[in-house]
Parts: structure tokens; sequence; C-alpha cells
């Protein structure tokens, strides 16, 4: 990098005369342009994914792109952003945001332009195509290059070019003549073999040293007319070749100033300048007084980035403006100061939030600290473009309230801040009932929307272990024609108790019933972004995971999402009526991202508090979707544990799925677990606790690597999951069941509930930190999986694999989880990512659970199994260790002893064989006896099936045995 010049300020007043003299202002900036990408990607062989791009520049937010075009490489996506930028990230994944490489990709930028290759599986980002060169360029035995230069010193003085053409020798190229824009040379290169890029260096020659010093390193002319012509231009401190003028501003400005800390602000500008030139580097501040100016990093003297040090703490309410001479006047905006500690110990609010109703009178209180001013504003209409706005006032902590009196029953309403100079309008975040899409909150009498016979009774649990969870999609349960359920995709058609559908078979929850689980947990059900309620005649499906309003209920899942009552009662009443046939129900929760950051209620409000930001200023990006919220937070931490508490209090509710919990941090999920526990120590609290890309230390993460610092708190296990049939990230990948070999030991013991796995793994101290299972609602279903892995054989096999992973995973330690339909074999047609699909891939299939139903009947024996004998649901790490024993078992077969520490069991002990070869087997019994069959692969339950009286049992390729009998 060259090293830059000190403006005099004498020099400055002359160029400023120059500037009136002709028609353009100084120096240098890239601004209104764009940035043009180009993305190569070479999939896996036989790969069936739909990939696409999630690409934001850097420092700015996300946006999807696809790959539009095909080279010889493979596929290609050309993409023009709408800034100019020196850095693009990237993500190549599925719309269920699996990811080919673990981390952001980036691509460097130069010319305005980027280009780079990257192979599937291979986690490089290529700058030049990695199998070799395949792209025919055209080649020019002889070029013209006109090159103009700007300095904004005025300095030419010895600057000159070293160019040359791409592989050959180079030569000095000197300016010789100007014009209004600068200096300018013209060269013309010559190569016999062809040239197809020109590069140079600008570097200044004094003192007989012709490098004497140098700006930037190797830059490269690619652009060429027809006729072998090129012509760009540069700029001072810009390290882009720009070839159109109009892209140039040359104007000087300050580029960034932020509040980072509370008594610090973050200037920048577009060229440096001398720190040394005035007081404070001639830098005032309108409204705080400046103690120094300080170097961004290091001790130079001539920067473009300064911290300005204040005497006292700055208002963060304020607007303040900074003057820099020559570069103008800028508003100070919000920077990492509000992500810091000392925001959180200045301004973190314990009391309660949100519209606070009393039928004489409700009360509105806003956390919003940052903002100068604040408004509650009344709508008549849920499309009212205008409303009534009332001034609140600002109380401790920077919480703004109001008070209107009378019964507000039903009055529609949002908040207006101040922020800045620019006033934003967002809804309510702790608001309880919104208008249709949730584009306004309301205020309601929640006592008004109880059902008939609406309480709190609860279907009993003794312990977290007992419980079978099953896990749904709202609309899927009864979208179907075929379901004989009436009000079809709505919270009313899950209350529906007695529908039957193909055959007489029973449909809904009735079905769920049925079959014996203990809870059912709900796919989001808050309200979220991207399913139009004022759409509703048109099919439209979404899985939820798009917030928008976290403590308001879905509205396209009720009967009218116009009337904000409506969609709280029916949800109510689809819970009482679950409560009603024994089961509890559990709600999955997305606390860990937003929808979008910027039309967010929370960044409308408190611009920058929310989310976590990497630090460099950009959004962070663990959860793959553009944005992380910062759990940490004092104030995201309260809002989470007080809208999980709201949910459990005022819905009954029995449990709750952290959706990417591995975002979170381990104090917050404590937090949510401890709270709960004052409500109801029997809610389970269940996450997937994956270990994401997210900037916080390690040993905060909500991980399973830090399951230990979590009691009471369950992670999904993977590990027995991909164990048992591949991997959820290579669809040919095999597992235990369907052709692994070598599986044996990952899977005992996933069995025993993972509490022996290595801490880089997981840190399980108990069994009701784990959830075993073997599909969910993302990836491909067990049998989809099955049929990529294994089509060669039959339906019959792959069916026994199916039950035979179903099987193990029943007679596992742990919370036992079951995706709906697993039971029947679910399939969505080879869709591994259904969370946009139409009905027809992801409707529960009633005519399949009739075609299915001797399968139904085996997984109802398994879960009548787990739920006769406590020996599959022990309680302590301790008590797996005492109970369960492995004993020898030929290659690709799992056997062990399982003892009951119930005082009405004890006296038996259990048998279990998985056998997931392709051939019978015969196993040696540890002791002999009288043995009742209750599992052999086509039919299982509590009744015998047989018995047998030798030591040894032949137990059937790809099934299960579970073998009842005295100790």
């Amino acid at each position: 990098m060259f090293k830059r010049r000190v403006i005099s300020w004498v020099t400055v007043v002359s160029l400023l005369v120059s500037i009136l003299l002709v028609s353009f202002v100084q120096p240098i900036a890239e601004a209104s342009g764009t940035t043009k990408i180009t993305i190569h990607y070479q999939e896996a062989k036989g790969n069936t994914k739909d990939w696409s791009l999630w690409v934001w520049p850097e420092g700015g937010e996300g946006k999807e792109y696809s790959f539009t075009g095909q080279d010889a490489f493979g596929k290609t996506a050309e993409i023009e952003l709408p800034v100019d930028t020196k850095k693009v990230g990237f993500i190549i994944r599925t719309e269920s945001w699996e990811k080919d490489g673990e981390n952001d990709r980036w691509l460097d930028v130069q010319n305005g332009e980027g280009e780079v290759w990257v192979k599937s599986g291979d986690e490089m980002t290529y700058s030049e195509p990695p199998d070799g060169e395949y792209r025919d360029f055209p080649a020019y035995e002889k070029v013209k290059i006109k090159i103009h230069y700007f300095r904004y010193d005025n300095q030419y003085n010895g600057w000159n070019l070293w160019m040359w053409p791409d592989g050959k020798d180079g030569q000095a190229v000197q300016f010789k003549e100007e014009d209004e824009f600068g200096k300018v040379a013209e060269v013309e290169l010559t190569n016999p073999e062809g040239i197809k890029k020109a590069g140079f260096i600008m570097r200044q020659s004094k003192d007989g040293n012709d490098w004497a010093n140098k700006e930037f390193n190797e830059r490269f002319i690619t652009k060429f007319k027809e006729d072998g012509s090129a012509e760009i231009w540069l700029t001072q401190g810009v390290e882009r070749v720009f070839y159109d003028p109009a892209q140039i501003d040359r104007s000087p400005k300050i580029v960034k100033s932020t509040i980072d800390k509370l008594n610090e602000i973050t200037l920048e500008t577009n060229f440096p300048f001398a720190l040394d030139e005035e007081t404070n580097a001639g830098i005032t501040l309108n409204g705080a007084d400046i103690k120094e100016v300080l170097p961004y990093a290091g001790k130079e003297n001539v920067t473009n980035k300064v911290r300005i040090i204040t005497t006292k703490n700055l208002d963060l309410s304020k607007n303040y403006q900074v003057t820099k001479k020559l570069f103008g006047t800028a508003s100070v905006d919000m920077g990492a100061a509000i992500r810091s500690d000392a925001f959180d110990r200045l301004y973190a609010y314990n009391g309660t939030l949100g519209n606070i109703y009393q039928k004489k009178k409700t009360t509105f209180k806003l956390w919003a600290p940052t903002t100068a001013e604040a408004k509650l504003v009344t709508y008549k209409s849920w499309n009212d473009s205008e409303g009534k706005e009332v001034k609140m006032e600002r109380g401790d902590k920077g919480v703004w309230s109001t008070e209107l009196k009378g019964n507000q029953d039903g009055l529609i309403y949002t908040y207006k801040v101040k922020i800045g100079d620019k006033w934003n309008e967002a809804v309510d975040p702790y608001v309880r009932a919104v208008t249709v899409n949730g584009d306004k909150g309301v205020v309601t009498d929640l006592s008004s929307t109880n059902p008939k016979k609406w309480n709190n009774k609860k279907p009993k649990l003794a312990k977290a272990e007992d419980a079978i969870f099953y896990e749904l999609h709202i609309r899927d349960l009864s979208i179907q024609a075929e379901s004989g359920i009436k009000q079809k995709g709505k919270y009313l058609g899950v209350a529906e108790s007695k529908t039957t559908g193909p055959k007489g078979v029973k449909t809904g929850l009735n079905h769920i019933k049925d079959l014996g689980v203990t809870h059912v947990q709900f796919l989001p059900m808050y309200d979220y972004r991207t399913v139009d309620e004022t759409k509703l005649n048109e099919p439209q499906f979404n899985w939820g995971y798009d917030p928008k309003n976290f403590n308001a209920p879905e509205g396209s899942y009720s009967t009218n999402p116009y009337k904000p009552k409506v969609r709280i009662n029916e949800m109510k009443q689809m819970v009482q009526a679950v409560h009603n046939q024994d089961l509890r129900v559990v709600m999955d929760v997305v606390y860990n991202h937003m929808y979008a950051v910027n039309e967010s209620n929370f960044n409308q409000l408190v611009p920058g508090y929310y989310f976590r930001y990497n630090e460099d200023g950009t959004l962070a990006n663990g959860s793959g979707v553009g944005n992380d919220t910062a759990s940490e937070r004092k104030m995201m931490r309260k809002f989470i544990v007080d809208s999980v508490s709201y949910w459990a209090k005022e819905y009954h509710l029995d449990g709750f799925r952290f959706d990417l919990m591995g975002i979170h941090d381990v104090q917050t999920m404590n937090d949510v677990r401890k709270a709960l526990d004052k409500i109801d120590p029997s809610i389970i609290v269940i996450g997937e606790g994956w270990d994401l890309n997210t900037p916080l230390a390690a040993n905060l993460k909500a991980n399973q690597k830090n399951a230990e610092q979590m009691p009471k708190i369950a992670h999904f296990n993977d590990s027995i999951r991909d164990g048992l049939k591949g991997s959820v990230f290579n669809e040919l990948d095999t597992g235990f069941v369907n052709g692994k070999q070598g599986m044996e030991d990952i899977i005992k013991k996933g069995i025993t509930g993972g509490i022996n796995y290595e801490n880089s793994l997981a840190t399980y101290k108990d069994p009701q930190q784990v959830v075993t299972y073997v599909e969910a609602h993302d990836n491909h279903t067990l049998w989809d999986k099955l049929a990529l892995t294994n089509p060669k054989d039959s339906l019959t096999i792959r069916k026994q694999m199916h039950k035979l992973a179903s099987s193990i995973s029943l007679t596992s330690q742990g919370i036992n989880f079951i995706h709906a339909g697993q039971e029947f074999m679910r399939t969505k047609g080879g869709d591994h990512n259904s969370y946009k699909s139409p009905d027809a891939v992801n409707q529960l299939d009633w005519k399949r659970r009739a075609e299915f139903s001797k399968e139904v009947e085996y997984m109802k024996g398994l879960i009548q199994l787990r739920k006769q004998y406590s020996g599959f649901r022990l309680a302590t790490a301790k008590e797996i260790e005492k109970n369960v024993t492995f004993f020898d078992a030929p290659k690709n077969v799992i056997a062990y002893r399982v003892t009951n520490p119930e005082k009405a069991q004890a006296k038996k002990q259990l048998i279990v064989i998985h056998n997931a070869n392709n051939k019978d087997v015969k196993i040696t019994l540890p002791k002999k006896g009288t043995w009742s069959i209750l599992v052999n692969g086509q039919k299982a339950g509590t009744k015998e099936l047989g018995k047998i009286k030798t030591t040894q049992v032949t137990v059937p390729a790809l099934s299960s045995y579970v073998l009842v009998g005295n100790k």
C-alpha cells in the first residue's frame, strides 16, 4: 500500500479555488455504483438437491439468488448488487439451509467485479478455475490503453505506471497529458501470442529510485473493445479500476460516523487527512465536547478513520452531528455502543412491557432508550394508513409509557419512535393480538378469548423420559380431502376428535390418540411472515420458521384472521381438545432469528440492539438465514423468557421446542428453564443444540457440547439419527439399518442416551437431556432416505429397515420423538425441504395410513412396550449404567439386557436384539430360562407372541426382537 501524504490547508485552499474553476469537486469515493459477481458451482455427481445462493455485500443484508446458467465447469450465477463493495459474502445452500461448506464464503471484488469457483464438498473458494482454464477469452496481438488518473492532493510528481501484457515483461509508462479529470497516459502493448489482460502497478519514482512508493499491488485491465482498445479511470486511494467515469464520485465526504462506546464515536471519511492539521483534526461535534481525536488503529498521523473521544458519556437518545472541514456534516448513527455491557447496565429494565389491559384503563410501555421521542398511534381499522398519535413520556431505563382511560379492548395500535432524525413505526414486540397479517397490534381482554370449560388440567407426566413426542404441522393433519376433518388446515381441525378416513381408519387427533404418544409438538404457530392471511382462498403453505410477532398466534390457521380474538380462542380450543385426549401440547419456537432485520419491530424500535453482529459490524449469520438474535443481551434474554412464560401460562402449554437453540446462550436457556419450573416443572424444553457459527464464545453457546451446563434441557441427538440411516447432509450416505458397517458402537452409545459420548460431541449427564429420533420435519423422511440409499432393495426390505430404525429409537433411552406419519412410513415424494411445497407433498396421506395399517400397528405396539416397561425410560445416568448391559453379538447386531427399576417390574428383565444384517442370525442369550417374545420384527406390543425356552434365539434379517422374562 502506498504511503498517504498530508494535505496542508494551504493546498486545500488552492484546491478549493481550482474546484470553482472547473466543473468537478474533489476527490474520491465509489458512489452509487454496482457490484457484478459471477459464481460458478460444480455439483456433486448424482446430485438431486436444488442448490441456490444466499448473497450479501459486506456489512449488508443477504438475499436469495438462483443459478441461472451453465458452463463447462457447472452451474453459474451472474449477480449485480446495487451497492459498491470490495467484498461479497455468499452461501451455497438449499431452501432448508443445508449448506455446501460449513462457513460463509467470501469473494473479493476488484474493478467492481468478482468471480469465483466452488466445487461441491470442497471448503475452498477458488479465484481461478480449480481444474484448469476452460474459458475461451478473446486475445489481441496488440492493445491500446488510455489511463486517466486523479489525485486529490494534486501531487502528481513522480507518479507513473509499470505495465505489462499478462505473463510478459513490463515497461514504465508516463503521464504526459492532462484533461479535466486529471493526468492521462497512453500505451500500446504487443504480444504475438495474444493478450487477454494487461497488468499494472501505480508507482512513484523519485531521487533515483523508480519504486520509492507504490499505490496498491498489481491490478489488471480485463475489458477490451473489439479493436483491442481499453480506457480506464483511476483515483488516488481507490483500488478499483473504473471503466466508466460516471461511477466515480470525487466529492469529499464522511462515509460513516457511529457511536461505538458510550463516550466514543468512530468517524470514517472517503480519503485520508492529517490529525495534526488543527485542533481535533478540524472535527467538531454538535451537542457534546470532544476530549481528543485518535487514529482508529495504531499511531498513524494520516488516516481516514479516527476515534472521537468525548469528555462525558453521550446521550444515546440525542441526534448528534459531526463536522469535518471539507468533508461536510453527518448525523452520528448508533454503533457498537448499543451492544455493550455498559449499555445493558444503564438501560436493562425488569418490569412489564407491552399493553397492560384493565377494563377501566390500558397502560402502554415501550422499551426504546435510544429514541428521542415516542408516540402511541391508534387506528380504527386494520387497513388504515393514518392514525391518531398520542405522545408517550420517557421514564426510567428508557421506558416510554402512556395511558388511555376506558375499556380499550379491541383497540388497534402501533408505536412510532424517532431515531436520529428519522421516524420509525412498528408493532409492539410484546403484543398478544394482531390484525390480519400481523401489521398492527391489538389491545385484548384475554379473559374474553377463553373457550368454554377452559381449564389448566393437564395429562399426568411423572418424568420427562416418559414423553413420546409427535411432531406435526397444523395444516398437514387435516388438509387432505380424505382426512374426514371438516375444518381443514385449521386449529379447529386439530380439535375434531372422532374423525375417520379411508377404510374407516382413525384420522387426525383420533389417530394420534390411538397411536399412544404423550405429546403433540406443533410446528410454529406464532404469527409468521410467509403466508398472506388476506388470500387464504389461494393455496399457500409454509412451515412457519419466519417470525413476525412472537406472542400472537398465526392467523392462517384460524377461521377468520381479520378478527384478532378468533385466532386466540381457536388455538385455545385446540389445546383444550388435545388435553382432553390425554395428550400434552408442545410449541415450536423460533427466537433465534427474524424474517428480516430491517423490517422487524425489534430493529425499527431499537436499531442495532436485538441482533448479533460480527466484529466488523456485519450481521452474524449462524442461523444461515441472514441474522441471529443476541440472546446474551439482557433485553433480548428478557423478551425470550417473558414470551415463553406468557405462552405457557396463557395457553396452558406443556413444552417448547427451540429451533436452532445453539444460536442462544446457556444463561438464557437456563433462565427459560427456571421461569418454566416456577409455572410447572413438568413442562419440557427441547432444542436443536447444534454448534453453529455465531460470534459467541464457545463455552456460552447453548449446544450439545455444553449440555452439562443446562440441566433439564434436552438436545436432539443427531448422532443416533445419522448413525441409524446415514447423514442428512449426504443423501446417499447409509447407516446401521441400511448397510453401513461398523456402526455398532455409535448406536450403542445412542441407545444409552449419549451419556458416554466424547465431550467434543456432547456432554449429556442425564437421559432427559437427550431427544432420541430418526426423522423430523426437515430433510428427507426416513422412507424417502431409504429409497435413495437402497433403490435396488424391494419395498418389503425397505419396510423392514424402516421398522428396525423405529424399533431402535423407541427402545432407546431419553425423550422419544416421532415425526407425524413416520408410523405409516411417510413419503414426501423425495422432497427433502418441503417448507413451502404444496399440500400434495406435505399433507398427511390418510390413504397411505389405511394401506400401511400393519406398520402402524407395529409402531403402536412399540409405543405400548416403551410405556409398559420403565427400563426403556430410565431417569438418570446411574440407572442406565446399572440397568442396561450389552452382551456379545455378531457384526451388525446389537444385543442388550434391560432391567426395570420400578418395584412392580423389579423381577422382570428384557432382552433387546437389533439385527441389521440381510440374513437371520443366531444369538446366545445371557441366561437360560423361559422368555416371552414381545417384538419379532413383524409385530410388537406387550402381549406374548411366542416363547423361547432355549439359550439361543434366531433373529430374522433386518428385525428387532424384544423378550421378557424373570431375572
